[in-house]
Formats: C-alpha cells, structure tokens, sequence
C-alpha cells in the first residue's frame, strides 16, 4: 500500500526545512518486529530548532507521529497516515555536567546513558540497561527495570509541541507514574537532563552487567520482539497471569508467545502485524476470561490496518 506523496507540499509550506522528509517510507525495516507499512512521510529533523521550525510551519490538522528505536512498537500492516517523526544525530548529544548530571538528547539508547554515566561514576542509572528503547520513549512512558524508573533520576525534560513551541518540563510538571507520562500527546520529547549520584565505576558496571546476565536469562532478546507487550497490573505480573492462562507458545500466523518469557510476543519469521496484534488481543481476551483481570498495553501500536 502506499500514500498520496505530500513531500512536494510540505516543502512549500516549511521552505526553510534542514532534515530530511521521505515519502512512503518503510517502516518495519526500522521496527524490531519487523513488520507494518509505510509513513506516508518520514521526517529526521536535523535538530530542535529544526523539528520546531516545520511543526510551527505544516498544516496543524496533519496528524504526527513519533517514533524511536521502535523496540516498543507495533506498526500496523496498512501504514501511517500523516507524518511519522523519527529523531536522529542532532538529538544523540551526551553530556555531563556538575552535581552528578548529564543531559542527553532523546535519540539516545537508554543503554549508552548508563554506560556514560557508569565511566562518569553516576550512580542511579544503571537500571536504563535494561530498556531496550530511546531515552525519548522512556521519557513518554517512564520506562523503568530492574527496580529503578526514569522518574527515580530525571531533573528536567525539553519538548517541543505540535506547533512548534518549546517547553522546558521539571519532572513535578509531567506527572509520571508506573509506565505513563502525563505531558500532552502532541509533545516530542528533545532532551532530558538527568541527575545521580557519586558511584565507583567498576561497581556500576558490574550492576549493568548482572542486568545484562539477568536479561539475557530470561527474555527472547535475541528474536524478533518488541518487549514487555502489557504493563503489570496492580499488585501482579502479566507474564504470570498470561501462563495461567495457558497462553504460553500460542501462536497466529507467524506471532508466538514467547516460551521464554510469556509477556513478549515473537515474530517468528513471517508474521503481519495484524497476527501480532491479534495474537496479543487473544493473550488479553484469555486472561480477562481466566481471572478476570484485563490487561493494558504496555506497547505502542500505531496506524491503520492492512
């Protein structure tokens, strides 16, 4: 399926645009599912200045859409309508201040935050070892593992909303609680600026590498997966009440439940995204009928279907 190919259009209404628009543009060769269609029109902006320049420019009625590493994403088979934003160099800045800090651009893996602040001697961030994301994601749904959460360590968060303004959020305003952010839906996170505390490098780095161990143990990291697919419920774990329900191996199509890990779904080589989709409204529907719970999506699903 493809799109009309607006890219002409968006040019004469934001001349002055540096990065780099696309029209139908696959997706799901930049999703760890691999799987989905197209943006109708993929923009890397070449930085803030620049993201907010084409927002404040474009129609406001065109719908957006963020994207990050796509670990946490599930792109549906028909595309994304609109334009799909994907953060790239100009957002990939680390750098440590005084007091334990470091800010970051939001296209950086939460994974190379903990190394650089584990060389630095921060303490308190080792846990981002164990988000297979970007620090923007983590920000939009304060990821967390391990027993620490991005709320535990963030100062303050830029952004940059649907009409091109720029905020500057301390963590009080953006109201995060277990996998949620409360910041509008139309803001793109930029930047976050993180703070620790003093720490002996080769300790944290044997923390990040128990993480690792642990991960590596226990989730099908090396298939094609998009993570922890629903948030826990109160008081429970997802991936038991998933076994319970016997749903442990189902597959639709080319999409499993992991027998490693029943709360990641497995594209195990030919899947849609409508089998993983469907596969996981099946783990849902199961476990809702078996203990009555209902559980939410922990991952992002975006687009129209095939």
């Amino acid at each position: 399926m493809s799109f009309p190919d607006i890219v002409s259009e968006l040019k004469a209404q934001a001349p002055q645009t540096r990065g780099r628009l696309v029209a139908n543009a696959p997706l799901a060769p930049i999703t760890w599912f691999r799987v989905g269609g197209p943006a109708q029109v993929l923009f890397t902006p070449e930085d803030e200045a620049d993201l907010a320049y084409f927002l404040g420019c474009i129609d406001p009625d065109l719908p957006v859409v963020v994207i990050g590493l796509g670990s946490n994403l599930i792109v549906r088979d028909g595309g994304v309508p609109g334009i799909v934003i994907r953060l790239g160099r100009g957002f990939g800045c680390i750098a440590i201040e005084d007091g334990y800090r470091l800010r970051v651009g939001t296209a950086v893996p939460d994974v190379k935050v903990a190394r650089a602040a584990a060389e630095a001697g921060i303490a308190g961030l080792a846990f981002l070892r164990g988000i297979p994301g970007s620090i923007g994601g983590a920000l939009r749904m304060n990821g967390g593992a391990y027993g620490g959460e991005t709320v535990d360590a963030l100062i303050e968060a830029r952004a940059v909303d649907r009409a091109g303004r720029v905020h500057v959020a301390p963590k009080a305003s953006l109201n995060m609680t277990y996998r949620h952010s409360g910041a509008p839906d139309d803001w793109i996170f930029t930047e976050a600026l993180f703070e620790g505390r003093a720490g002996d490098p080769a300790e944290i780095a044997a923390e990040m590498d128990q993480i690792t161990e642990r991960r590596e143990a226990s989730q099908p990291i090396k298939s094609r997966t998009g993570g922890s697919t629903f948030k826990n419920p109160p008081g429970g774990k997802a991936w038991q009440l998933i076994d319970a329900a016997g749903c442990r191996g189902l597959t639709i199509g080319g999409a499993q439940v992991s027998e490693k890990h029943c709360n990641f779904l497995i594209n195990t080589g030919a899947a849609t995204a409508a089998d993983i989709e469907t596969l996981g409204e099946t783990v849902r529907a199961r476990v809702k009928q078996t203990s009555g719970i209902e559980l939410d999506w922990e991952i992002k699903r975006i687009g129209v279907p095939g």
